[in-house]
């Protein structure tokens, strides 16, 4: 059994639940040691408090950077109480142990999270914290350390029922937490210091982050799951509020991630534009004059993929979409806002999740991570975006104004489609989508066979896909999957270029009246 705490040293920056946890510690006779702001807050509530200063008879110096890496201290937090070399050390130089450690860290992640200039940055990384903490969760056997206020009441209970100790159980996970924190801190140091230098893949790599919600399960049931946000800014998926509905699961986050960052392609100065998602591929796509009407179009590409996907807009759900977009089975509906309406009509739908994105919506730098067998595979995202790109024109006709539009718009929701991805668009919105086929030409058939049948459901005269323009995410090999297209419908095309067989694919939408243009720009996405 461990020796009943009777020392503990306190320094935190989030001050939330101080106070009352510190009360009762001296209710149960506990002795508190603290620093600086922590100290002040301490007296200023009336508790008794020594100053750190006191403890180790040496002032903080150079503007609080030095005043905890003492032996006075760190003796206290690593000695070995079990030993007799280490209990002798404590006596001879008059070290008291410190059962109870608490110490949240500087705020450097909200620091860099709020644009903060170089010397601000560096003067939030803190460094005896970290040294205290790692010290204090190494010697878990005699030392419990707290990094988070919402442990507090399970320890100050614990501390009562035990009378001031704590079971090994309860040190053990609060250790490794403890590191798991100093960890994710480092990892956040060592990405702002790799984003500054312009080398954010170095010769090590770190990452971590903070839990945001643990999940039921993972892709499938019997797979374990948890959400974290990275450091820094956040966007995207972990921007965003959830006002109603079910919890998120894996795969509704999944693919409520993929619906935002094809999204973030539109700009809703210009149009509204709504993005339908189902197992992270898009399957409709369309830019309208107001919501409802974009939500209708992109629901025409693929109404029976839709059921049961996420629904992105890019501008303010008003009651009119709302009320369309709920007569379809939705998993999760992701808006900039909701007017009191619409917030009305989706709150029908118990289940229906609804996340508002406030902020974080436009496309994002930074680093793409994925796991490996062993190991990460890192990548800088994919940012590129086909309005700053120079394209060219390689065939004998040159695309229309309104072709051009459309393959400027079928590009940008290429990107997005996973490899091999042939999006097939006309007037703003997607009309058949090849995804995910090892072979380019079986995007192409699919997208088209499934448009036929589509068209054929809805009583259109012909295929929507006549007339329509096509983009694919990579090049063309050969003419097959190009003529492909062309036999589909397609006028004009839109694709990366670099193929050895270049020349051919050109001759080919020659022969076929088709225009073509060259980006440069190859998006794979697996």
């Amino acid at each position: 059994m461990s020796e009943p705490i009777r020392r503990a040293l306190l320094s935190v920056s989030d001050k939330t639940g101080l106070l009352e946890f510190a009360g009762n510690l001296v209710t149960l006779g506990i002795e508190l040691i603290s620093t600086g702001g922590t100290a002040k807050s301490l007296k200023a509530a009336g508790l008794p408090v020594t100053e750190v200063a006191d403890v180790t008879g040496f002032p903080e110096i150079m503007d609080g950077r030095v005043k905890t890496l003492h032996p006075m201290i760190h003796g206290g937090l690593l000695g070995v109480l079990s030993d007799p070399k280490h209990r002798e050390a404590m006596a001879t130089h008059q070290i008291a142990p410190i059962g109870l450690l608490v110490v949240n860290l500087y705020p450097f992640e909200a620091t860099v999270a709020r644009g903060a200039g170089w010397d601000d940055t560096i003067e939030n990384i803190d460094v005896g914290g970290p040294a205290m903490i790692r010290a204090a969760a190494k010697n878990h056997q005699d030392v419990t350390v707290i990094v988070d206020p919402v442990d507090y009441g399970a320890v100050g209970e614990e501390l009562v029922s035990q009378a001031n100790r704590t079971s090994l159980e309860s040190r053990r996970r609060l250790a490794a937490k403890a590191f798991s924190r100093t960890a994710s801190y480092d990892a956040a140091i060592s990405l702002w210091f790799g984003n500054q230098s312009g080398d954010a893949l170095g010769p090590y790599f770190a990452t971590g982050g903070q839990l945001l919600q643990k999940l039921r399960y993972g892709e499938n049931p019997h797979q374990s799951a948890a959400l974290y946000a990275a450091p820094g800014r956040r966007f995207g998926i972990t921007a965003a509020r959830q006002v109603q509905g079910k919890e998120l699961s894996y795969n509704n986050i999944n693919d409520t991630d993929a619906a935002i960052e094809c999204l973030a392609e539109f700009d809703a100065g210009s149009d509204a534009a709504c993005v339908i998602v189902k197992h992270a591929n898009p399957c409709g796509v369309a830019l309208g004059a107001d919501l409802r009407s974009a939500y209708r179009k992109a629901l025409s590409c693929d109404p029976v993929s839709a059921f049961g996907g996420i629904i992105a807009v890019n501008r303010n759900l008003d009651a009119a979409t709302a009320e369309e977009i709920t007569e379809l089975f939705t998993e999760v509906i992701v808006a900039p806002s909701a007017d009191e309406a619409a917030l009305d009509i989706v709150a029908r739908k118990k289940n229906l999740r609804l996340l508002l994105l406030e902020t974080g919506l436009g496309a994002q730098g930074g680093l793409s991570v994925r796991s490996v067998g062993g190991g990460l595979l890192v990548q800088t995202r994919d940012t590129a975006t086909v309005d700053h790109m120079a394209l060219k024109v390689v065939t004998k006709r040159a695309p229309t104004e309104q072709e051009l539009n459309d393959l400027r718009f079928a590009f940008r929701v290429a990107k997005h489609v996973k490899s091999n991805a042939i999006v097939y668009a006309k007037g703003g919105t997607t009309v058949g989508i090849g995804a995910g086929q090892m072979s380019r030409v079986d995007s192409a058939r699919i997208a088209a066979h499934k448009n036929q049948d589509i068209s054929r459901n809805a009583g259109l005269a012909e295929p929507s896909i006549r007339g329509s323009v096509v983009a694919s995410d990579a090049f063309f090999p050969f003419p097959d999957g190009l003529l492909q297209a062309a036999e589909a419908g397609a006028t004009a095309v839109i694709q990366p270029g670099g193929s050895l067989k270049d020349d051919d694919v050109i001759r080919a939408a020659d022969d076929a009246g088709l225009a073509m243009v060259f980006t440069g720009f190859r998006h794979f996405r697996h």
